[in-house]
């Protein structure tokens, strides 16, 4: 399973969006930031709130335009883009 989080700030709703990929799981966690580490992009944002979420199946072909819906929803298009570039490297996703 690979774990990464990208900190946006004001790029994102919340601030910070964390993907969990497995094999046939993929998991995109949007976190309201934690403003009691501070404000800075190196701040801990491990502690952050979640307050949406989206989990699909990597085995359905709907799957891949869920996620990228779902990040379309959340941030601007480039981290949108790079963000399922991480996605397809770490797991099954398919077009």
């Amino acid at each position: 399973m690979a774990t990464k989080t990208w900190k946006l700030g004001e790029l994102c709703q919340g601030g910070v969006i964390t993907v969990e990929t497995s094999a046939k799981k993929v998991k995109v966690i949007a976190k309201e930031w934690d403003v009691s580490q501070g404000y800075s992009r190196g701040s801990n944002q491990a502690n952050a709130k979640p307050f949406k979420s989206l989990e699909v199946d990597t085995d359905l072909k709907s799957s891949y335009s869920k996620v990228d819906d779902f990040l379309n929803d959340l941030t601007i298009s480039y981290w949108a883009d790079e963000i399922m570039n991480w996605i397809r490297s770490k797991s099954k996703l398919t077009y």
